[in-house]
């Protein structure tokens, strides 16, 4: 029984260090593509005079929308 014990464990950890293993890489991978984005992805240039904020019209229509939102059963 003492070797079919010792060759579990071995399988266990042949297994956890290949799940760990391609995690870590998964890992790695997703961190330089997102580098890799935000590197290649233009800025957005707003034309002269033009502002982030929301106008009154805009902000009405997103009241009104979780109002709406809000109240629906």
């Amino acid at each position: 029984m003492n070797s079919l014990m010792m060759a579990g464990v071995e399988l266990m950890l042949i297994g956890m260090g290949t799940v760990f293993t391609f995690l870590t890489v998964l890992v790695v991978a997703t961190t330089l593509m997102s580098k890799l984005t935000q590197r290649l992805q233009p800025q957005p240039v707003l034309a002269q005079g033009e502002s982030t904020n929301p106008s009154a019209q805009e902000m009405a229509a997103i009241a009104a929308a979780i109002h709406q939102h809000q109240n629906k059963v």
